[in-house]
């Protein structure tokens, strides 16, 4: 019974192998020798599947978050408002701190041609979000494409095909990479570095990191000194190396940064050393909460690694290469710990190096499966990945309840008011503002928009708003119209699924009573 159990897993996990193009150390002479005659799909195949996740994600979860504004309602005023500064949305909502145009810039220019296809399509703005978050979750899988190929060089055809494997279901890095966060615009040069540094191209990893320090995000700094140190300690790089081969790249993008940003926020300004001081210097990031020095290592890198976090940690004990590789990342993250102030977007470049050990553990598991104890591990290994698609699939679902706001001014959108040729004025508090809800959800004319803040809620009924969308469900003057309901907690029942995500009204769309049209129509109304 048992041998019958172990056949049938086995048939399995080689139907797996077939379907994600797995190979054997034996067939590497043969592709060698046939290399010239791939086929389309041998050599993007992995690149499709992680492309289509991710576009998967956009297309059904498009909104963003109040993390992401900046880059979004940037990318949204080079598209449609070019050089007339004075109508960028960042001049009247600044943020708490300033952030950086290039990375918008580059998406931009990226996404330009399609989205203006889309406007000759009359098409809404809204498909320009779709297309720029595709813009960049291309860039961020070609430079993660690279560094695969140079785990391909490393440690072979197997572990690569691991390596895709693991990404392909875990949620947060395909979910993040086509969010426009700054992190996010790093991770497209960590990725880089990465491959620099499998490749043995110390000073241009270096470079890689020196650019997505000084541009994007300023406590990439920890990584680079990380690696920078591990690499001057093995003697794969100098003191005076360094010197001669990154200050220039320093200097660059220190240059760069400081000539486009200061156009654009018009300013003398370099945004990184204004975060690095707001958040190191200041520490002032703690206002936005606080965490336990273990919550990385606790919750943060669970979730996002999955069923790769214990087999990263197996790995460090089956290759002593991966060693060299995983340590300076540890370090990051160990270093990054002693900021009160955490999220798991700040440590997602971490991500594709433990998904490297946990590829040569998962092989090593693979290789040796027909051996005793190996082939419990191998049952193990199998459990693992159940257990993350599981987790990635809860996730999704989780994470498309979680931008209520979107939903519902789509939804206004969508009831019409097309033969009311009225101004439709619609105020967005700052709650909605925050989960879902940009200018590129915003429709033309008679619609107009307001992100006016600290209105009391007594003071809305003496303004000319039409409609309110609004985190409370009562406000004088205004008739609540309709509720979208949002993600609130996970919650375990006997049964399957175990796990219920119980959602709650989370935003009120209102209407003015002074509007007859409005009051005269059939709502679904407000549940209190």
């Amino acid at each position: 019974m048992k041998a019958q159990f172990f056949r049938k897993a086995h048939k399995l996990i080689s139907c797996l192998s077939s379907l994600f193009c797995i190979h054997s150390a034996t067939n590497r002479t043969t592709m060698a020798s046939n290399s010239k005659s791939e086929t389309f799909l041998q050599r993007y195949g992995y690149d499709l599947l992680l492309a289509s996740i991710a576009a998967l994600y956009v297309l059904t979860i498009p909104y963003t978050k109040v993390e992401e504004s900046f880059n979004v309602q940037a990318m949204h005023d080079i598209l449609y408002h070019w050089t007339n500064l004075e109508n960028y949305d960042h001049l009247e909502f600044p943020g708490v701190v300033p952030r950086t145009f290039l990375g918008a810039l580059l998406v931009s220019i990226i996404a330009a041609p399609f989205v203006l296809t889309a406007s000759l399509l009359h098409l809404p703005k809204f498909y320009a979000l779709v297309i720029v978050r595709m813009a960049l979750g291309c860039i961020i899988l070609y430079t993660l494409r690279f560094f695969r190929h140079q785990i391909r060089n490393k440690f072979g055809h197997q572990v690569e095909a691991f390596f895709v494997i693991l990404t392909a279901i875990q949620f947060h890095f395909l979910f993040y990479c086509t969010r426009p966060l700054p992190n996010i615009l790093a991770l497209g040069l960590v990725n880089l570095a990465y491959g620099y540094w499998f490749e043995g191209r110390f000073y241009a990893a270096l470079n890689s990191l020196i650019f997505a320090t000084t541009v994007f995000r300023c406590d990439m700094l920890l990584l680079l000194c990380s690696i920078g140190l591990q690499l001057l300690l093995t003697n794969k790089i100098s003191v005076w190396g360094a010197l001669k081969h990154c200050t220039g790249m320093a200097l660059f993008c220190i240059g760069l940064t400081i000539i486009v940003d200061s156009i654009m926020w018009k300013r003398l300004l370099w945004p990184e050393f204004e975060v690095f001081w707001f958040n190191s210097v200041l520490n002032k990031s703690s206002e936005w909460g606080t965490n336990a020095f273990h919550w990385y290592f606790t919750s943060a890198l669970p979730r996002s690694l999955l069923a790769a976090y214990p087999l990263s940690l197996f790995g460090l004990f089956l290759d002593r290469r991966v060693r060299t590789f995983t340590f300076p990342v540890l370090a990051f993250i160990l270093l990054y710990s002693k900021l009160p102030h955490k999220e798991l977007r700040f440590i997602i470049s971490s991500v594709p190096i433990f998904n490297v050990s946990a590829s040569i553990a998962s092989n090593r598991i693979y290789n040796n499966r027909k051996k005793m104890i190996w082939n419990l591990l191998f049952l193990i290994l199998l459990a693992l990945l159940l257990v993350s698609l599981a987790g990635t699939i809860t996730s999704f679902m989780a994470s498309y309840w979680n931008y209520p706001s979107g939903y519902a001014l789509k939804e206004l959108h969508g009831i019409g008011f097309h033969n009311d040729t009225d101004e439709q004025l619609v105020h967005i508090d700052t709650f909605s503002a925050m989960n879902g809800i940009s200018r590129f959800c915003e429709s033309d004319l008679p619609w107009r928009y307001s992100k006016e803040e600290q209105i009391s809620l007594e003071e809305f009924h003496h303004r000319n708003f039409t409609f309110l969308i609004n985190e409370h469900p009562v406000i004088n003057g205004f008739k609540c119209l309709f509720t979208e309901d949002g993600f609130s907690r996970v919650r375990l029942k006997s049964g399957f699924p175990p796990i219920l995500l119980v959602k709650e009204p989370k935003v009120y769309v209102h209407g003015s009573l002074e509007n007859q049209n409005i009051v005269s129509q059939n709502w679904s109304g407000c549940s209190l």
